[in-house]
């Protein structure tokens, strides 16, 4: 990698660290090939990203950031899975890691707070944002359809009433 490749590097993680929303720093010991394609797959339907980047570079674009103090976890063959959702990458590595054992949670951050492994499981736990999203619309719209069912009540009342009265 010569010196123009790394300083591309270097910006495209800057970039990622300033449009992010949770950075999970990962240490894949002997994962296959096969095994770390379905982890970007399922990283890249979570909405997130997953990148193995020389620490070296990765400290040199955390030193702007809001996520300066994970550097110190950088350290060995690590990898960085982030998202904008503060919950998608966590999410999905931990559940990956569940299921390979050489995938290993070193910690991470969302925004300035630095998180341990169990802060990201916590944060694994907590509902995507896509999920918010739809219990809220559903908290809208329950009360129009309560208004509606209320509303058509007498009048299916009524018609079930005259109904009898004509078989009667």
């Amino acid at each position: 990698m010569d010196r123009s490749q790394k300083a591309d590097l270097v910006a495209e993680l800057k970039d990622v660290f300033a449009e992010t929303g949770v950075v999970v720093v990962t240490r894949n010991n002997g994962l296959t090939v096969s095994q770390s394609s379905n982890l970007r797959n399922q990283m890249r339907d979570a909405g997130a990203q997953f990148k193995v980047a020389k620490n070296r570079l990765a400290l040199i674009a955390l030193e702007d950031s809001q996520y300066k103090p994970i550097g110190e976890l950088l350290k060995g063959p690590t990898a960085l899975a982030t998202s904008s959702d503060p919950v998608a990458a966590a999410k999905v590595a931990v559940n990956f890691a569940k299921e390979n054992e050489q995938f290993e949670i070193l910690g991470g951050a969302m925004g300035e707070t630095v998180l341990d492994v169990d802060g990201i499981k916590a944060l694994a736990e907590l509902p995507s944002l896509d999920e918010l999203r739809g219990k809220i619309v559903g908290l809208i719209n329950a009360p129009a359809t309560k208004i509606a069912q209320i509303s058509k009540e007498p009048a299916g009342l009524l018609a079930r009433v005259l109904s009898a009265k004509a078989a009667a």
